[in-house]
This record gives C-alpha cells, structure tokens and sequence, in this order.
C-alpha cells in the first residue's frame, strides 16, 4: 500500500491525457481508464519512458456500471488511490425528440452513473486511507439548461451540484472534491458530439486542453470546490444568477444551433 495512486478516466485524449501528464510529471504513479485500450498503452509508454513512473491500462466501458464497480474492486483492492480524475464524458448535438435515444443513455450511464461511482468510492476509500483528492470534470454546460443538448448539460448540472455537496460533507476532512468547468475545449469532444458547427465555436474559440487541465489540476491540489476556466466562461457561469431563466434558455438555444 505503499505507492500512492492517481486514476484518471477518459484517459485516452484531450484533456485525460493531458491529466496523466501532469500527473506523470509530479512522479505519480498511474491508472489509466477508457476504452481504447490502444490508445493508452501508447500513453503509458510515453509516460513511463518519460518519467519513470508506473503505469496500468485498464480498458474499461464506463457506460456499463458493472464495469465500473469491478474496476474499483479490483484496483482499490491492493493500492492507495490517491487522486481520482473523473474525467470521461459523452454528449449529443441534437433534438430531443429524435428518434434515436442511444446516445442520450451513453451520456447519463458516463457522465452520471460511472461518475458517482467512481466519486462514492474514491471518498470512502481515501478517507479510510487518510486524505485524498478527487476531480470531476464538469461544464460551463452545468450552470444552464442545454437546448439541443438537453441530456448534456442536465448531467453536468448533476456534476456539479453532485461535487459541491460532497464537497461540503467532506469540509475538515483530509479529502476534497474539485469540479472543474471548462468551456469549450479544443478536443474531439465537439466532433464526437456533432458540435463543429455550432455557434458557440464561431464566437469563442476553444481553450487549449492542456491550459485547461493545469487550470483543473492546480485547483485541485489547492482544495478548490469549483474552477471555471476563462474570464468568458465565468460570465456565462454567473449571468444565469442575475437573467430570468426562461431567457438563459433562449439565449443557450442560440448559442448551441
């Protein structure tokens, strides 16, 4: 139980990747989780070549919450995880009322289910363990409703009201949660998701992801309860507080065409 452990899911791109390099760099030891298994070996070998530390893959499809608790079993069974990056999440460009429910379902089984999962454990675990931290990577998505995203942005609204409570009921202990709330990031999130198009992306351009997860990280191992990444972002994270809510609506509407 000696080494101390750092999980990261949606390990295999964009801003997972960038998480297994910060981590990497400050010596942790790794657990990378996503479904490309591929993918993440050529990660590991990067990361082990690079910085001598430890890496396991574990290809994983956290849309199968059975998956999900195996993984935990099996991981937490022999290891002291230290820092747990909830970092996997699915989304969908497109109307509700489409045929096509598939997708949506991916979406809350990833961003709600495997996510409370992985968070309820994690804080057992480390407060068994003595301190720890957890981040969940949330959205600017969180603090508004999503039309043409409905199923996206009420799972984010989830993270977050999720992370804040926990965080609170943790307040004095030696483990923390952080949200991060980035807004558009340049990863192929918006391409997976049928976003490219949108609005949103003409009028603000996407955030390198690798500024993005510094910004999640180091607000993390401050203890931090919520990071907005972006002085744009923050705009759009507190306006809904101060703009009627069926305005908000229309104005997201507009911004997600």
């Amino acid at each position: 139980m000696a080494a101390k452990w750092a999980l990261i899911t949606g390990a295999s791109e964009g801003l997972g990747v960038e998480f297994a390099r910060l981590a990497a760099a400050e010596g942790r030891d790794l657990i990378l989780v996503a479904r490309q298994a591929a993918k993440l070996e050529a990660l590991a070998a990067e990361l082990r070549d690079r910085h001598k530390v430890a890496v396991e893959v574990w290809p994983t499809d956290l849309a199968d919450a059975a998956e999900v608790e195996t993984l935990w079993r099996k991981l937490a069974l022999r290891r002291h995880v230290e820092i747990v990056v909830n970092n996997a999440g699915l989304g969908y460009n497109g109307p509700f009322a489409g045929d096509d429910i598939g997708r949506e379902m991916a979406s809350v089984a990833v961003n709600v289910t495997a996510l409370t999962i992985l968070t309820k454990r994690a804080a057992s675990h480390m407060t068994r363990q003595g301190g720890g931290r957890i981040l969940n990577v949330g959205s600017t998505a969180g603090f508004m409703p999503g039309p043409n995203m409905a199923v996206y942005h009420a799972t984010k609204a989830y993270v977050l009201s999720l992370s804040e409570a926990v965080a609170e009921e943790l307040r004095g202990s030696p483990v923390t949660v952080t949200v991060l709330c980035p807004g558009a990031t340049a990863t192929n999130f918006a391409r997976d998701a049928k976003m490219e198009g949108i609005a949103l992306f003409r009028l603000m351009p996407p955030a390198g992801a690798a500024a993005v997860a510094k910004a999640g990280w180091g607000a993390m191992k401050r203890g931090r309860r919520i990071r907005v990444t972006g002085l744009m972002n923050s705009t759009f994270a507190f306006a809904p507080r101060l703009v009627p809510r069926a305005l908000v609506t229309r104005i997201s509407a507009l911004f997600l065409k």
